[in-house]
């Protein structure tokens, strides 16, 4: 699962619909909404969680995954030390990162991709991943 960042995660792109996804990964494990009325799927497989934006017209805009497949710029990224992926990403443009402390886990935020990797115990656990805003103060969708 190659993770394209402003873009989306493996065959997803930002703005999709719900037709579009099952389309491409059939119907999810579990699917409910969330206190915004979003649209969530959960894909266990992939381990993957898709969240549909109810005011969007349910198009889809953020992704969280732990799948250990999972790749940024072509490397491996889950399950690998952020002392080793973080010179990575900065190589590749990705500087500015906001840390937040939760219990054991810290958050690594990028806003200029909107952009989050969490760690645990040094190691990269999940990531979090949003559809960015164009200079518009719009999504900029990609589908």
């Amino acid at each position: 699962m190659n993770i394209q960042l402003k873009h989306g995660a493996d065959r997803l792109l930002f703005g999709m619909k719900e037709s579009d996804v099952k389309a491409l990964y059939g119907e999810p494990d579990r699917k409910y909404k969330d206190e915004d009325k979003n649209v969530i799927y959960l894909y266990n497989d992939k381990k993957v969680r898709l969240t549909f934006y109810q005011d969007e017209e349910f198009r889809l805009g953020y992704i969280i995954t732990a799948n250990n497949a999972c790749k940024v710029f072509d490397e491996k990224v889950i399950g690998e030390e952020w002392s080793a992926i973080m010179p990575k990403l900065e190589a590749k443009g990705i500087r500015a990162f906001e840390k937040e402390n939760f219990d054991s886990v810290d958050n690594y935020f990028n806003e200029a991709n909107w952009v989050i990797f969490q760690v645990e115990f040094g190691e990269v656990i999940r990531i979090e991943l949003g559809a960015t805003i164009n200079a518009r103060d719009e999504f900029d969708w990609k589908f």
